[in-house]
């Protein structure tokens, strides 16, 4: 099998075979050869479609509508998906990257895995790799843990999606860095570095493992601009998950709190605010401009440091829990603490914190802080900071728009419903604080359609994506 991505036009044909996966105890296991004449009709490509739990090989070229032959026999006329993210003109039929399709975006503290499990692909793979990759999807997705600290999250699942005359449902794994190597080895294990021999990532850590990645499996590692693929992944969700951003209506109220739908699709401009370890502040102007303008490095790291060294935690969710249960006021310093009230000249709430940690200089008060106390503060402190520093962002750029993402939000809606209220109150109604439900793999997402993108460059140009 030919090293790095392959496929495009000229790429000769193997013969059309259905292959029949035994998932789940099926016992109709089989590898028959079909008679392309008996498939085809006036020319039109023809795709072999199985259930959605099975590999399934297609023959298809251009951008005719397929025959579609569905296991019970029957013929259906369909279009082939397309991709806002990847274009392909007519005169390039659809290639087929080795697989397994995944994007992988290494944090600082947390490993985000995007994998794209096809309904079909191109016959011209089918038999080299069906049987590996059945292996490896029936590990992915018969599984919601991997090992210690490995997690699918199955409700972020998105079924139906397209990518690049390619349709399938993307799922969505994530792991704590710590925990890379261990992941390295359980995906040599599995055969990951076997079927292909470029993986495209982003983040921190795919400059840091790299070395390790290539000694290990074998494998090139693409680097990704972070910035560039979290932008590329928000526009791409966003398209094909309509209810995917929302804002908070009454924040601070659990009674009447609740979630509504609002899309930014081609809603520009507006702010990005990543909370990762540190915090990128990205201004969005349109699909394929957009900058850096600020950033702080007072964000998800600072909290879990604070935590650990305060309240003795040990996890990211731990410290959330522990916050949960804290009032911050038993450490804070407020406003009606110094002035008796409200500071009605300007506006300000007796109980906006006037001095994070202020009331930590009475020996009195540092007794009687409680752990969940403590965290509760820092997380107060920390997401103070990054709503003060979104504001003024937008201020400046004349948005009314600010989407706040990365895996500090991540089981963590005090945060979520602090920032709404903040920058409702602050800019007077007039700018929204919007989330996003699957903040945290934006990333991995840009870097699985970069992936797809780096085949069909090197299958133009007869190339290999090895380096």
């Amino acid at each position: 099998m030919p090293s790095g991505i392959r496929g495009g036009p000229g790429r000769p044909r193997i013969p059309i075979q259905a292959y029949y996966s035994s998932f789940d105890g099926m016992s109709d296991t089989r590898d028959e050869p079909v008679d392309a004449s008996d498939l085809t009709n006036a020319g039109a490509p023809t795709t072999v479609v199985a259930s959605p739990k099975r590999l399934i090989s297609a023959a298809a070229a251009g951008d005719a509508p397929r025959k579609v032959l569905h296991i019970n026999g029957s013929f259906s006329e369909k279009e082939p998906p397309t991709s806002s993210h990847i274009s392909q003109s007519d005169d390039h039929p659809p290639f087929n990257p080795p697989m397994p399709w995944f994007g992988i975006d290494v944090g600082g503290t947390l490993v985000k895995l995007v994998y794209f499990e096809p309904q079909e692909v191109l016959p011209e793979d089918a038999a080299e790799e069906v049987e590996q990759t059945k292996v490896i999807l029936k590990y992915l997705t018969s599984n919601k843990t991997y090992g210690d600290t490995g997690i699918r999250d199955v409700h972020l699942e998105m079924k139906g999606v397209p990518i690049d005359h390619h349709t399938g449902t993307l799922h969505f794994i994530r792991f704590p860095s710590s925990a890379m190597e261990k992941f390295i080895h359980l995906a040599k294990a599995k055969g990951l570095s076997s079927l292909n021999t470029t993986v495209c990532a982003t983040g921190g850590g795919a400059f840091a493992y790299e070395k390790y990645i290539r000694q290990e499996m074998k494998l090139e590692l693409n680097k990704f601009d972070e910035l560039e693929s979290l932008i590329s992944g928000i526009h791409y969700i966003e398209q094909h998950h309509p209810e995917e951003s929302y804002y908070f209506e009454n924040p601070l109220n659990d009674e009447t709190c609740r979630k509504v739908p609002h899309s930014i699709r081609d809603l520009y401009p507006y702010l990005v605010v990543n909370i990762g370890s540190g915090v990128s502040v990205m201004l969005v102007e349109s699909r394929t401009k957009f900058r850096r303008v600020w950033g702080t490095s007072i964000g998800g790291g600072t909290f879990l440091g604070l935590c650990c060294l305060l309240t003795g935690c040990e996890t990211f969710e731990e410290g959330i829990a522990l916050a949960a249960k804290g009032d911050h006021r038993n450490v804070d310093k407020l406003v009606r603490d110094i002035y008796g009230g409200d500071y009605s000249r300007f506006d300000l709430p007796g109980d906006t914190v006037a001095s994070s940690f202020g009331q930590m200089l009475d020996p009195e008060w540092r007794k009687n802080a409680k752990p969940e106390d403590l965290a509760r503060a820092v997380l107060v402190t920390v997401t103070n900071n990054i709503g003060s520093l979104a504001m003024m962002c937008a201020m400046n750029a004349k948005v009314d728009k600010v989407v706040f993402l990365g895996n500090f939000l991540r089981v963590n809606s005090v945060s979520m419903k602090q920032l709404s209220y903040a920058m409702d109150f602050w800019s007077k109604g007039k700018c929204k604080a919007l989330f996003m439900e699957h903040e945290g793999y934006f990333g991995a997402v840009g870097c699985l359609l970069e992936y797809m993108n780096l085949g069909r460059q090197n299958a133009h140009h007869g190339g290999s994506s090895d380096k």
